[in-house]
Parts: structure tokens; sequence; C-alpha cells
């Protein structure tokens, strides 16, 4: 730490350098008003400042005492009186005086005055740390609200079917463990291409805050512009997305990419067409047999998008049987893991088929709610790690 000492008594001062230039410190000292003030524009850097409160007199003091808190804004000033007085010190700690020593007449004080130096410098660090804190809690949930404006709150049902879609962020905890809650990259929608085609996608860029905010908005903005072309199956579809989105810097800088599941419903014939952008694939749940399975293997052949624009991507179809669900979710939902358990064994798929087991009579809205409990039980209160977006979808 770096501390500027202003005094009036040459004798002190040379014993301020002996006790304070140790341990990596580095003490100067000024002796009188303009050395002081001199040295506090001289345009270097200090970690605190001790001036004397009544020296040549308290109000020539208290002059200098408010120039050097401009000169040095936000500088911790610790002051040290006589034990006369002491009674003047209230009139500086009300416009700011961080602390005081009492300068006896033995000198005693000199070995306070490194203790109360630091702890001015500390005491200031932490409160610029909580106000950061605050500041990067209320960033996050304004880049949170942003992300959550694209997510549908209300899933419109076709006849024959049921579906909802549920969200829900990371967290972390910062100073004195406050929760924030994370502005992630995941997304789901749900719409209708025509009165027999409907599209369900859950998409999920790499990292979190605003960085993957924005590129999961961009893909939703390109989606939602092009998807009235005609496209013959979900991969070429997926495919054009991909091309576009490596053009887009917000996306693809630093590594980034996004995974995405895109799928489409003919609700007339219930076929599914289906396309996995690196995605876990979807799963059904039969509710006749209380079967659960993929669909299809996940391929690890399938790139996510904003990679490379010559990727290519795999149509995948499936006929939903009646009374069944189709499950397509972000992998926050599988990841999910103890942070007490060094193994890092995550609630998998076999987590997930258990929870669709234990709820094959409960209706579709009580099945999706107790997916996001089981799994965050199974952290045993550490909560998922990563952002967890579920859609789920039922065939009456």
């Amino acid at each position: 730490m770096r501390f500027l000492i202003g005094w009036d008594d040459e004798a002190e001062a040379e014993l301020f350098l002996l006790y304070l230039n140790v341990d990596g410190n580095e003490a100067v000292t000024a002796i009188g008003k303009e050395a002081l003030l001199n040295q506090a524009q001289s345009g270097r850097e200090w970690d605190a400042v001790l001036v004397t409160t009544g020296s040549p007199d308290s109000e020539t003091a208290f002059d200098v005492f408010q120039k050097i808190r401009r000169l040095l804004p936000g500088c911790p000033i610790v002051g040290a009186c006589r034990t006369d007085e002491i009674f003047r010190i209230a009139q500086f700690m009300t416009n700011g005086l961080r602390s005081y020593v009492i300068r006896d007449a033995a000198g005693d004080f000199l070995f306070l005055l490194r203790a109360t130096l630091e702890s001015a410098v500390n005491s200031v660090r932490a409160e610029r740390e909580q106000l950061i804190a605050v500041k990067l809690r209320e960033e996050i949930e304004s880049v949170r609200k942003l992300q959550e404006s694209i997510i549908p709150r209300d899933l419109d049902s076709p006849s024959g079917y049921k579906i909802c879609g549920h969200y829900e962020s990371s967290q972390i905890r910062v100073l004195g463990g406050h929760p924030v809650t994370l502005a992630g990259g995941d997304y789901y929608d749900v719409f209708m291409l025509d009165n027999k085609r409907m599209v369900l996608l859950v998409g999920d860029a790499s990292g979190h805050g605003m960085k993957a905010c924005m590129s999961i908005m961009t893909m939703h903005t390109l989606i939602r512009m092009i998807r009235g072309n005609a496209y013959r199956n979900t991969a070429l579809f997926v495919a054009d997305v991909n091309r576009r989105l490596c053009e887009q810097r917000i996306v693809n800088e630093e590594g980034g990419f996004i995974t995405l599941l895109y799928a489409v419903l003919r609700t007339d014939t219930h076929k599914l067409q289906w396309t996995s952008a690196g995605h876990p694939s979807p799963i059904l749940h039969n509710l006749n047999s209380n079967s659960v399975d993929r669909l299809v293997a996940i391929d690890e052949g399938s790139l996510p998008l904003a990679i490379t624009p010559d990727a290519k991507y795999q149509n995948c179809t499936a006929t939903l049987p009646p009374n069944s669900r189709l499950l397509i979710y972000t992998d926050g939902l599988e990841e999910a893991f103890p942070e007490t358990d060094h193994s890092h064994e995550q609630y998998g798929f076999a987590g997930i088929a258990a929870t669709l087991q234990a709820s094959q009579n409960e209706p579709l809205p009580d099945a999706m709610r107790k997916l996001f409990e089981d799994s965050s039980a199974y952290t045993v209160g550490s909560g998922r790690h990563d952002d967890t977006s579920v859609v789920m979808l039922e065939r009456k």
C-alpha cells in the first residue's frame, strides 16, 4: 500500500517511515501544507492519506483536508488530533474523514498508524466491492429480463395436443451470500407455421451474460425472419440458419456457438421431423407402456451453429404415438450434479427417465415441474450450474 503523510513534526515524520515502509508498503511524508498539497496533486496514486487536524490551526487543517478530498476522491483520509482537540474531529468526520488516531504525548499512537491506515484502505475496498456487486446484480438482472422477453409466456396447444414450456436460469452467490440469477443463453419457442405445422425449438448459446443473451436474440430474430421460407426439411432450415449466424460476430467471436434442436410437427399426421445442431436428441415417453427412449442417439457429428458455414445436418423423422409425451430440453437439465460429489455424476438421462415414469399419471404441467424439482434436488442444494429450458408436448 502507498501512504501519504502530511505532518508538522520532522522527527516524528522520520519515525513514520521506519514503521510504515515494511511488508511492501510505501510511505511518503510531506512537512507543511504546501508540500502536502503538492504531493496530493502530483498524479501519484495513494491508498490512504494521514493528515493532522490542528496544524498549524484547526481552520487551516480543515481547509487542507477538504482540498485533499477534492484532489483524491475516493482515497480514504485518516486524521491525527491531539487529546485537547478531539472535539474538533466531529467536523472532519461529518465531511468524509474515514478514521482518526489521537496524538498522545508519549507518541504511542505511532504503533497504531499502520493498522489504522490499512484498516481504512480495506474498509474502502470492501465498500467498493459491495457497490460493484450491487451494480453487477443490477446489470445481470437487466440482461436477464432482456433474454426472458423473447421466451414465450403462454403456449397455444393445437387440437389433440397439450404443450407447455419453462425456463430457469442458473445462480451464483456473491458478496454476503446474495444470490444472483444469471442471464444466460437458453431459449425456447413454439409457433405455428400454418394450420397443420407447428415448430418446436430449443437453443443454448455458450457462456453466460450479455454475449450469450445477444447471441440467442440474434438467432431468435433470424429464425423469425426466415421461418416462412419453403424448406423441404428441417436440416435445410438449420443449415441456412447456421450459414447466416456464421456471419454474425456477436455469436462466433471468442469461440462462441449455439446448439439447437429444431422440430416441425404435422398435427394432422402426427409426424415429427427434427434436426439437431449439437443438441441433445428429443425424448419420447410412451404413457401406455411407461417406456422412455431417445428418438435417436445423439449425432456426435452434428456441429453447433456458428462454427463453420459448411456444416452438414441430419434430417430425422418419427411418428408420435397416441398417449405419448415428447420432451426437448437444454443440457442444463441432465448435467445437474451435486457439488459435494467429486465424481460429478450427473442427473442424466436416467434421472430424466425416472422422473418421467414417476409422473406417468400426472398432468403435463406437473410432469414438467417435477423434472425441474427432481434435477434441482439431485444437486443437494448447490443448484443447477447451467440454464435449463424444457418444452413438453403431449399427444392425447
